[in-house]
């Protein structure tokens, strides 16, 4: 085996080691100039499996049905459109309130959308309405 750096045969005495952040095979003359490498004890896949281990123990599993504790209304869309229309307000006017589309406000009014949580929210508060009832 020929030493990386200088070029000369090394035989079975090359080692290994980083230079300038390039692992390379050093002859024992060399090694001087790189930062040695430690053999470890454990191979890489041991140390993997220990490091998933430790990161499985820090995540904590969170029930996503605790929080559902409401949920949206059966004739949403009816609600939605009814109270829109009482207000006097277009589709187009009830989008810009709440910063959405236009087609987004049609389709959740036709029922063929389901608002999300953020979306309910800010067509109760521009409304006046309630859109979500209690799980029981």
């Amino acid at each position: 085996m020929q030493c990386e750096l200088c070029g000369n045969e090394c035989g079975s005495k090359g080692k290994p080691a980083i230079v300038d952040g390039v692992k390379m095979m050093l002859c024992p003359s060399c090694i001087k100039h790189g930062q040695g490498i430690k053999d470890s004890d454990t191979p890489p896949s041991i140390n993997i499996q220990r490091s998933l281990l430790k990161r499985s123990r820090r995540i904590v599993e969170k029930d996503v049905y605790e929080k559902m504790d409401k949920e949206l209304i059966a004739n949403w869309h009816t609600v939605i459109k009814n109270a829109r229309k009482q207000k006097g307000l277009t589709r187009e006017e009830l989008g810009f309130k709440i910063g959405e589309r236009t087609v987004t406000i049609a389709k959740i009014e036709k029922g063929e959308l389901r608002p999300s949580d953020e979306v309910a929210k800010k067509l109760e508060k521009q409304l006046s309405i309630t859109l979500f009832e209690e799980v029981k």
